[in-house]
């Protein structure tokens, strides 16, 4: 009855997506990819532009990792661009071009995890295998009012046993698609429209009032704040970038040369630092500008040098060829106020 509740409401209110459209799992494998941790409205246009870019999971692995970090810019997690470069060029060079055709092999790739080869083994190969992410574990925690927590081991383990023994065995697919449809429209996490539902009638967490607290989660994500100091060194047509090359956030992006500090440091204290290390005074310093990441806060600053210091010399670039390299949106983000003149407010310095 749950299933074809779903079901049935599902090819009523489904929204038309490119990807539901096909059963190729590289076009699967690049939505689901593109779609982790990112709103479907945000990642559409992105998976338009490499399905126009690399047609086949051979045009992706042909590619250069920077012509995908660029394709990529401004979705953020780079490490999923990074796997997904990685993986195209394990199945164009080592599987001639086919991708794994069951759960258990699809396992095996870079970067696919439990959920993606649920959805690549659904959609494209029919596998009866449930997928869980957040909009499933939020609809049958509230249907079957669970309190289990869903990031406890005990709680992802019955909870995938529970989508399991739900799932619609001669059609998965459409059963899968029509769960996370389902919470992500209308078992929403606040506020849900519990009146006009069709599962309201037997939701457990609806008779019993705890639908506002359902999914439970045991574990508070700490949250770190880090404050960088980019220093934009630009003189004449040129400016300095450099590539990330730490094991950290934006690993293989460009930004300008960086300097992180445990704490926040004082316009006058930039001042000094940039005559004590560079011989010069910075020409202006931008407002704090502030950037979340999913475990990090970062708050930035950007000083401006009007002189390249000598031991940057190297990382020099035309200020017109800066487009041309994947920037972390927080740096693009200020350079296109840069460019536009606009909604950017500078303390001048003396």
């Amino acid at each position: 009855m749950f299933s074809q509740q779903i079901i049935d409401w599902y090819k009523l209110h489904k929204r038309d997506l490119p990807w539901r459209n096909s059963t190729d799992p590289y076009k699967i494998w690049l939505s689901e990819i593109m779609l982790q941790q990112t709103r479907v409205d945000q990642g559409l246009g992105y998976y338009l532009k490499f399905i126009d870019h690399y047609s086949t999971v051979h045009d992706l692995a042909g590619a250069t990792e920077q012509q995908v970090l660029n394709d990529w810019q401004g979705l953020g997690y780079y490490s999923r661009a990074r796997n997904l470069h990685a993986t195209a060029k394990h199945i164009s060079e080592q599987l001639n071009g086919v991708f794994p055709s069951t759960y258990n092999e699809l396992l095996k790739l870079k970067g696919v995890g439990p959920y993606t080869a649920a959805a690549i083994a659904s959609f494209a190969f029919n596998e009866p295998k449930a997928l869980v992410d957040g909009n499933v574990y939020r609809v049958l925690a509230r249907y079957f009012n669970i309190a289990l927590p869903i990031d406890s081991t005990q709680g992802k383990k019955e909870f995938q046993e529970l989508a399991d023994s739900l799932i619609d065995s001669k059609n998965p697919a459409t059963y899968n698609q029509a769960i996370m449809e389902f919470g992500a429209l209308q078992c929403v996490p606040a506020n849900p429209d519990c009146e006009n539902c069709v599962l309201r009638d037997n939701c457990q967490a609806y008779s019993n009032k705890t639908v506002a607290s359902r999914p439970v989660k045991e574990k508070k994500t700490k949250v770190r704040t880090r404050y960088f100091y980019y220093f934009i060194a630009q003189e004449g047509e040129f400016i300095c970038l450099k590539t990330r090359t730490e094991s950290d956030i934006w690993q293989h992006l460009f930004e300008f040369p960086l300097v992180e500090k445990d704490n926040q440091l004082s316009d006058s204290e930039l001042i000094h630092y940039c005559k004590q290390q560079f011989q010069q005074t910075p020409v202006l310093i931008s407002p704090e500008q502030k950037h979340l990441l999913s475990h990090q806060r970062i708050m930035a600053r950007f000083i401006h040098l009007s002189k390249i210091p000598q031991e940057w010399q190297s990382l020099k670039i035309k200020m017109d060829a800066i487009e041309n390299h994947p920037l972390p949106r927080l740096i693009e983000r200020y350079y296109l106020k840069i460019i536009e003149r606009k909604q950017l407010i500078f303390f001048e310095m003396d």
